[in-house]
């Protein structure tokens, strides 16, 4: 319980003809013995607001960017009415900063027996489960002097997915896999390695796609088509070590690296192919495996949008031990992690042969726009400094993709928005030279 403001100035401004004219205690009792009164009443009239019962519904879930509107309920069994400021408490980063006093405060009035509803709108700013706090509420009497406040816990999660800003890309690559697998009127000849059917020979194909014996049996030459085999198997595995957590903008290096992974699952699904994901670092942090084609992108985005990088270097071994039990027979392992090169020739590149003799292994790495510009960077003594630094990890990482490739793997290196696309267009080249 408390004061209100209006109680305050009630008392000061009754007071100050008693301090002017006549100062003393009888005087400022003779005033504020009728607001003491007045208070009692009106605390005594505020409806109680322990009694209160409040439940929520709404959104469980919302993407990184978008709203989530959650709707409490609040039922008041007293038999006064309810004139309440209510405070809906959640995580700082449910809000945009400098929004969440207009979003989590409202005014409610509830007559005796009846209910009412409230929505706070969230817009969260993080991935991840965003759990609702306390619920406090300031019930006020009939003249606004007196107030009762308590706080009641109603819990709620709402689940912010990643934002797959690259599905913009998906109905280019989809045209492009329809190419691929000869369902359009392009046809993209020589590509692919399982048959797909035969038609009459056009000039410019390939004469060692003709079919002599169907040709021996029908008046025109016949040649084969080809489309990219189906029911592949894709491993796509993302490292949450520390380096995932390095910032390239304003978003993680994870969340670069999870947003093609999306794209590249969704692509991946609608060719025929099975997706499975492993997160690991030093341990397993997320698994999906065996999910049909309908469900394998909702499973990705729900189970992602709780990891986070963590702050312990990566277990190289320990990984290809687990991509390996993931995948037991030949597979497309698609790695997303860094190109840094202490990390690549210390833990990954005396391992990776145990991957590559089995599987096409594909590795992808969120590139720091930055680091390009300040390589080629020229001007004053300062920027000199730094473009010598920002050169010298360019050579290091050119290196290392260097060393990769020796090894028989791709590597696609792109800042955060173009390594979706250009993951996709390495998936797709891949398939187009039967190479999954």
């Amino acid at each position: 319980m408390a004061l209100t403001g209006r109680a305050a100035l009630l008392a000061a401004l009754g007071s100050l003809p008693v301090g002017i004219w006549d100062p003393s205690w009888t005087g400022i009792l003779a005033v504020n013995g009728p607001l003491a009164v007045a208070c009692a009443c009106d605390f005594a009239l505020a409806a109680p607001v322990r009694r209160l019962r409040l439940t929520r519904s709404g959104d469980t879930s919302a993407r990184l960017g978008d709203t989530a509107d959650v709707t409490l309920t609040v039922t008041n069994p007293s038999n006064r009415p309810l004139r309440a400021h209510l405070r809906d408490a959640w995580p700082p980063s449910s809000w945009q900063r400098g929004t969440e006093t207009a979003a989590s405060r409202h005014h409610l009035t509830v007559p005796a027996g009846e209910r009412r509803r409230v929505t706070t709108r969230l817009r969260p700013t993080r991935r991840g489960d965003r759990q609702a706090d306390r619920v406090t509420i300031r019930s006020f009497g009939p003249l606004g002097l007196f107030t009762r406040q308590g706080t009641h816990r109603v819990p709620w999660t709402v689940r912010v997915l990643p934002p797959f800003t690259s599905r913009k890309h998906l109905p280019s690559k989809l045209s492009r896999l329809r190419e691929l697998d000869g369902r359009t009127s392009v046809l993209t000849r020589g590509e692919g390695t399982e048959f797909d059917s035969l038609r009459e020979y056009v000039p410019g194909d390939d004469t060692r796609s003709i079919d002599w014996r169907a040709t021996a049996r029908q008046s025109a030459v016949a040649v084969r088509t080809w489309r990219p085999e189906r029911d592949r198997h894709i491993l796509l595995v993302l490292d949450t070590g520390r380096t995932s957590a390095g910032r390239v903008g304003d978003a993680p290096r994870l969340d670069a690296s999870m947003d093609a992974a999306l794209l590249l699952a969704a692509l991946a699904s609608r060719a025929g192919d099975r997706v499975d994901l492993l997160a690991y670092d030093r341990r397993v942090r997320a698994l999906v495996q065996g999910r049909t084609v309908g469900d394998v992108l909702p499973s990705l985005v729900n189970t992602m949008a709780a990891l986070e990088p963590e702050l312990v270097e990566t277990d190289a071994r320990g990984l290809t031990a687990t991509a390996l039990r993931s995948a037991p027979r030949r597979s497309l392992i698609v790695l997303l992690t860094t190109l840094d090169a202490a990390p690549i020739e210390e833990g990954l590149l005396p391992v990776l042969p145990q991957l590559t003799q089995r599987h096409t292994v594909l590795v992808a790495s969120v590139a720091d726009p930055y680091i390009s510009r300040m390589a080629k960077a020229r001007g004053n003594t300062d920027a000199v400094y730094e473009a010598a630094a920002a050169a010298q990890a360019q050579g290091e990482r050119d290196r290392t993709v260097e060393q990769l490739r020796r090894h028989g793997v791709s590597v696609v290196d792109a800042v955060p928005d173009e390594l979706a696309p250009a993951l996709a267009d390495a998936y797709l080249e891949l398939k187009a030279a039967g190479r999954l």
